[in-house]
Parts: C-alpha cells; structure tokens; sequence
C-alpha cells in the first residue's frame, strides 16, 4: 500500500507541475471546426462546447483543483487544532467555554456550513476555499480536544507547568507533538474530502468560475451530454475519485512510514564508555547532587547534596515522603530534567564513564544504552497511538542498530521476561491492565540490556498483588542480568521487603542510608524512625490512631539554614535550626545525618533483644521510653556543662 500511495501521489504532483505546461496551450485552444466531437484519435475523451480538447482541460485542472483543496484543508486543520488543543494549556473557565464553543459548532452540519459560506462569500475560488476551511474547524477542533485532553493529564506536562512555562510553549513543545500524529493523518484524508467538496462547489456554481476551470465545472460542463458521450463527464468525474483515493490512502499509511522513520537504525554513536562496571566496581557513583529549578518566585534548590552510589546486582531502595526529592534525583541521573533546570554534581558516573565530559550526542547514547528508567504512570509513558511492538522496538534499532526481524525476536523474549506472551507486540497500551503496562514498561527498559535500571515508583497505581508481582518480577530480573536497580517508593515497608540497603530522602538531602535488614530495630534517625513506625501493625491496638509524622514537608521556597526535619524533630535541639548535620558513618555500612541520632531499639526500653522482633507493650510506653531517653541525654549535657574546664 505504501508503494501504491506514492506512485499514486507521484503522478499527481508531475501534472500538477507539468500540465499547464504541456497541455494548456490545447486546453484553451477553440476549434469551431470540432465542437462537441466524440472520442477520437486526436481527440481521446472528446471536445466541449468550444473544441476545446477535454483531455488536456482535465490534465490541465489537476494543479487548481489540487492546490484549492490543500489550502482548504490546511487552513481548516490549523484553526482547529489550534482551537481545540488549546483547551490543554488555558485554565477551567475558558476550557469550559471552548469545549460549548467546539459543541455548538459541531451541531451544524460541515456540507450545509459550507454551501452557506460560499454564499455569504461570493461565488469564486476563494470563497469557496474559506468557506470548506471554516466547515472544516469543527471537526479537527473536537479531535484536536480529545487527545490533548490525554496530554493535559501526563507528567511531563504537568512538570512543564511546575517550571513556570507560558501558555504557548505549553502548547508548541508539549501538547501538539504528542498528539501530531493522528493529527496528521486526519489532515490527509480531510484534504480528499475537501477535494470532493471544492469540485462540488464548482459543479454547483458556488466555486472556480470561468474562464477558470478545475474538475468539478469540468464534470458540470460534461454533464449536459452525459447520455450521448460519456466520457468527456467521466473524465473529471474519474480524476476527482484518483485524487480523492490517493489522498485516502496516503493518510493510511503516512503514520506507519513516519513511526518507521523515526525508528529506521541509524549508525550508533561511538561508545564512550566501557559496557560493564567500571573499574572500582561500581555501576552509578553520585556525589552531591544538586537540582536547581526556576519559578516565577525565584529559583528553589529541591535536590542538593545527594550522594551515593550502586554496585552491579544491587537493589537500593530510595524512601520519602512525596516531594522530598527522590524522583526529580532519578530525572536528573537520566538527564530528564526539563528546560531551565540546571544539575549541579562534583561526580556523576555512569558505567565508569563521567557524563560531564560527553558531548550532549555521547551523553545521550550512553545514558540511552547503560540505563534504563521506569516511570510510575504507565498510562502516560506509553504512547498510546503504537502498538507495543513499535516502542519496544525502536530504541533497540535506534541506539543498537538492530534489523527489524531482531528487533521484533528481542522484544518477545523481553515480554516473555517480564511474563507476558508475544502476543502482547499486536496490542495498544489501553487494551493491556495496569500491571501488563507497567510489565511492557520494564520490558522496554530490558530492550537496550542496561546495567542499571532506575524504577521511579513503579507500583504507585497498582493494587497490592500487582506491587508484590512487579517488585518479585525485578528482583529476579536483578538475579538473571546482574543490573542495578534504584527503587523509588514512599511505602518504607515495600522497600524494606524488597531491597537490600535503604536510602532515606527528606527535604532533597539524604539523611541515613543503612541495610534493609535494620529498619525494623536499628534506625537512628528521626524520621527514618517514624517512617517505620507509621506502618500499620495488625497486631496494633484499632481503638488507637495510627502513629503519623507531625508537620508538613519544608517548603523549597524558604528554606532554612539547619536540618530540614527541625520544625518536625521531636528531638530538635538549639544547633538542628543553625547548622545542616553531615551524613556521618555509624559503622561501615550505617549513616545517619543528624546531630542527636536516636538510640537503637535494642537500646530502648519495651524492646525485645537485637535479633529478635522488636515489640512496644503499649504506643504510650514507646513515647515514655522516647521521653525518658532525651531526659537522660538532657542530665548528661548539663552535667557537662557544669563540670569545671
């Protein structure tokens, strides 16, 4: 179809350029000698009222009628879609407002707008073409409203709004890509529709007028005779139905060859880096981060000061609340940040390799190759006009050059990886279930075999047996391909089932990192402790509330210069509000940043020994025995104090 598409369009762009200038010396040339002839030699479909040849007039027409129809279906596309999409970027009152506009619109009928139009314009040409182009908006205004109504509710646009981007960047970088592409081939088949129209304007009298022709007065001119000699009426009537076909099929297969263009295996980048660990063992080494976002109040720092680093076949939980950091730090590992964001780190390697010294080119091939980044909403990550073989395809093509053929044979063996059969490839992501799309999405990432996987929330939106399917599934995925894998989660309880060393994030900085295995009696900071503590217990008394953290997370805006938990700290002390404490070690595999680290369990009374399930006899001896510990550290500092120097 591809093939027949374009030849068909060939041979219509060559009249269109060649016509007037082959036959439209003999398409105006009378001949009283040979009016209303038949078909003859000279004469293949005849003559009209003036001898003039038909043939040469309807080969002539080709680049009016062509030209009169595009510019109706550009014109009327472009207003449409400008006024739907807009409906993404404005706020609820004029989104209401457009929506009753597009409404009221539609509930006229395009053809009867049309012939109205070109009434009040005038017949002519260009009434005729202003007046398909308004009777087109409609339309591509309720198609233009329904898909970026998809976009209005997807992260990236939302981030977009969040860094403070004006309405019309909004619209131009991050509403119309995404939806361009149906789009486009609405576009096409309407220019065969606005074809047929304008002929049927000028068939009516409403459009080209003499001595100008194109194929619908042609068709008029020949309909007089039609029962004698058909075929000088057959002629434009048979040239209208090529176009209008060759536009048809066009639009059905221009958004195939632009998805296969844009996945068409190009020449790979040159490899910066080598493809495993780097020399020291280490797959991702971090070293104060920092993330700086402008906002119309001024630029806030959210990420800053992060530091840490992955060995290979590693899985590290990173845990906060929403907005202490976690997935911006993982944006900006991927060099995802969006426009005006600006990444500060001393280092930042990946495979061995520092991303500061790449080329933006470089920097995008390793990154594309080396790792891999699961997003927490499937639904928006995933393109919904490609089936799934298409965007499980294309970054292998593209980044590992692959054939088409190996391409489609790694793509099945990643769903069959990830429990899903082949026939998952032939499927749109809204015909999948939540947890078979957050499956393609790992089987994405598995495609370009990275070294590190970074899953940024991936079981938010699922229920609990889909959470404990996903993060069973990337455990053993860390198991067969020794990838390291950064967990984001919120939930401390699901990290601590999961992963094998813990990062707890608040307020943008880390403030301990200690073994899974030590959550549960063996945590020393604040936080980190009431984060453990407001997990449900069953075995908990439900007469009681359940224990939460106090407070609200600290606004960016204003940040103060101590420990971000201080307003919050049970245990704040004059210096948390004057000083941010370093993240220092408690032994080799334990830090904690914060200047009165707490007791471990094991240490505190109503705690069984270390080693065995830590249980509280009641919620109220837990909080005496907190009073009781800061009260015996408030005698030692005052007897301190007190002693002579």
């Amino acid at each position: 179809m591809v093939w027949i598409a374009a030849a068909m369009l060939a041979s219509l762009v060559v009249l269109a350029l060649a016509g007037p200038l082959v036959w439209g010396a003999a398409a105006d040339r009378p001949d009283p000698a040979a009016v209303l002839r038949g078909p003859s030699a000279a004469h293949p479909f005849g003559t009209d009222d003036l001898g003039r040849d038909v043939l040469a007039r309807v080969l002539t027409a080709t680049r009016p009628s062509l030209l009169f129809a595009l510019a109706a279906a550009l014109v009327g596309a472009g207003a449409g879609v400008l006024l739907g999409a807009s409906t993404a970027v404005v706020g609820p009152r004029t989104r209401r407002w457009l929506g009753a506009l597009i409404n009221l619109l539609l509930a006229f009928p395009a053809l009867l707008v049309a012939l109205f139009l070109a009434v009040v314009f005038g017949a002519g040409a260009g009434g005729a073409v202003l007046a398909l182009a308004v009777a087109g908006v409609p339309g591509f205004a309720r198609l233009a409203q329904t898909l970026a109504a998809a976009v209005a509710g997807t992260d990236h646009l939302a981030a977009a709004r969040v860094l403070g981007l004006r309405r019309y960047r909004l619209l131009w970088r991050h509403v119309l890509p995404n939806i361009a592409e149906p789009l486009l081939l609405s576009a096409t088949t309407a220019a065969g529709t606005a074809l047929v129209a304008l002929s049927g304007l000028s068939f009516l009298g409403l459009g080209v007028q003499p001595p100008g022709y194109d194929w619908g007065q042609l068709l008029d001119q020949g309909l007089d005779r039609i029962y004698a000699e058909p075929l000088p009426a057959l002629a434009p009537g048979l040239a209208v139905l090529y176009a209008a076909l060759t536009f048809q099929l066009l639009g059905e297969v221009l958004a195939g060859g632009a998805a296969r263009r844009n996945r068409a295996p190009g020449r790979p980048a040159p490899p910066v880096a080598p493809s495993g660990p780097a020399e020291d063992g280490l797959v991702l080494q971090v070293e104060d981060l920092g993330v700086e976002l402008p906002t119309p109040h001024g630029t806030i720092r959210p990420v800053r000061g992060v530091s840490f680093s992955l060995r290979p076949g590693e899985m590290v939980g990173l845990v906060g609340e929403s907005g202490s950091g976690k997935s911006l730090t993982a944006l900006a590992i991927a060099d995802l940040l969006r426009d005006g964001a600006r990444v500060s780190r001393r280092t930042l390697r990946l495979l061995g390799a520092d991303l500061a010294v790449m080329t933006p080119k470089q920097r995008e091939h390793h990154l594309a190759t080396g790792l891999a980044l699961i997003f927490q909403n499937p639904a928006s990550a995933l393109n919904p006009s490609l089936r799934v073989a298409t965007q499980l395809t294309e970054t292998a093509r593209t980044h590992r050059g692959l054939s088409r053929a190996q391409a489609a044979a790694d793509a099945a063996e990643a769903l069959r990886r990830v429990a899903l059969p082949p026939a998952v490839l032939r499927s749109r992501p809204h015909q999948l279930s939540g947890g078979q799309r957050q499956r393609v999405m790992i089987a994405a990432g598995l495609m370009v075999r990275p070294s590190l996987i970074i899953a940024d929330e991936p079981t938010t939106a699922l229920d609990v047996t889909v959470q404990r399917q996903i993060t069973r599934l990337l455990s053993d995925l860390r198991q067969d391909t020794s990838a390291a894998i950064l967990f984001i989660s919120h939930d401390i309880a699901l990290v601590g089932e999961s992963c094998e060393r813990v990062l707890v994030m608040y307020g943008g900085t880390i403030v301990e990192t200690l073994p899974a295995d030590r959550l549960a009696d063996a945590t020393r900071h604040p936080y980190t402790r009431a984060l453990v503590e407001s997990v449900p217990d069953l075995a908990g008394h439900r007469d009681r509330p359940l224990p939460t953290v106090e407070g609200a997370p600290p606004d960016p805006l204003a940040a103060a210069p101590g420990c971000p938990f201080e307003p919050r700290c049970p245990r704040r002390r004059e210096p948390c509000a004057e000083e941010a404490p370093p993240l220092d070690s408690l032994d080799a595999v334990h830090r904690v940043a914060c200047w009165y680290p707490m007791p471990a369990a094991a240490d505190r009374v109503g705690t069984a020994p270390a080693g065995t399930t830590p249980v509280w006899t009641t919620p109220v001896e837990a909080d005496q025995a907190e009073a009781d510990q800061a009260e015996a550290d408030r005698v030692k500092v005052e007897q301190v104090e007190a002693e002579p120097s």
